[in-house]
């Protein structure tokens, strides 16, 4: 279903949440492996069957963390419903009834009659629009980038990987009025069809000749690489902890010295949880040449773990490291 999407990026769910102000933005914060998630994903489906003016949206809670801790989600399934922008309904639980109340009610109230049956060829057209532009680039394609059902949509895939191209993609098998309507939208009789920014660029011909040419990368975003990623987080703040688990509940022993150290110098500092993120975890480890758990980090630099912190303690220069003095 065209309004029926997965988010697999932070920058992705940003990018839907300001594309979409004028419609009611459904979240559900779910665990794969959660068998009350997976009840609730077809609870999402029917209600996007229901509700076409409105857009559902799945996201692993786990996967997408920062996602997750900015919303405060600490438990699945959750419920998030916005409005341009911002959070105007809450639900805590796998309860279908409830959460198609609320659909219901908020769906009504943005706008649209909602129920389902024939669109007319306007509100047809405005569901795909809204699709194109779900994502900086967005792949309709048979399958899944997990499960191609086609070569030529299989190809893609691989080449996206290949490059390193940060997608989002639609199942058009699953949709046949967005599979035959997108045909007529766009003037392009086939699939697989690739959009960014809202504009068609083509299909998979298109794609090689961009490959080719060396201009792919110039006109579909890149994914963040991990480094990229972890240099951002290590410079997150002045003074970062890279820990098993967080301020408030350290979840090892070396973590909760680590703590408390810190927490005797009066020096703020920001932490990061390495258990919720295993690509970090291992990444960082390589990335510093540093194997263990906790790590330091002042102004980017890795100062070491709990056993470092000790020595700088105990030699009396801690304090003026932190403060960069």
């Amino acid at each position: 279903m065209a309004n029926l999407v997965d988010v697999t990026t932070s920058q992705l769910f940003d990018d839907l949440l300001n594309k979409n102000t004028g419609s009611l933005t459904v979240v559900h914060f779910l665990a794969p492996w959660a068998p009350q998630c997976i009840q609730m994903n077809d609870v999402m489906a029917q209600l996007a069957k229901e509700h076409p003016q409105a857009v559902f949206v799945k996201l692993d809670a786990e996967a997408v963390p920062e996602v997750s801790e900015k919303y405060e989600i600490s438990a699945v399934p959750t419920f998030l419903l916005f409005k341009s922008g911002k959070v105007i309904d809450k639900l805590d639980g796998a309860h279908a009834p409830e959460l198609t109340k609320k659909v219901q009610k908020l769906a009504s109230s943005v706008g649209g009659p909602a129920g389902s049956g024939q669109a007319p060829k306007e509100a047809i057209n405005e569901r795909l629009k809204r699709l194109i532009n779900t994502a900086p680039c967005m792949l309709f394609m048979k399958g899944s980038p997990q499960e191609p059902r086609c070569g030529f949509s299989k190809q893609i895939v691989q080449i996206f990987k290949d490059h390193n191209i940060q997608y989002s993609s639609f199942d058009i098998l699953s949709d046949e009025e967005v599979r035959q309507g997108l045909k007529t939208f766009s003037n392009w009789p086939t699939y697989p069809q690739v959009y960014v920014n809202g504009d068609l660029v083509g299909g998979l011909d298109i794609i090689k000749e961009l490959v080719e040419s060396g201009e792919l990368e110039n006109t579909c975003p890149k994914a963040v690489t991990l480094e990229h990623r972890l240099k951002s987080l290590i410079n997150q703040k002045t003074v970062m902890l890279f820990m098993k688990g967080n301020k408030e509940a350290a979840k090892c022993g070396f973590s909760r010295q680590t703590l408390e150290i810190m927490n005797s110098t009066g020096v703020e500092y920001d932490t990061f949880d390495i258990l919720q993120d295993e690509e970090v975890r291992q990444g960082l480890k390589a990335y510093s040449n540093w194997p263990t758990y906790p790590q330091l980090y002042v102004r980017g630099e890795l100062i070491g773990g709990v056993d470092i912190l000790k020595e700088l303690k105990e030699s009396g220069e801690l304090l003026s490291l932190l403060k960069g003095e």
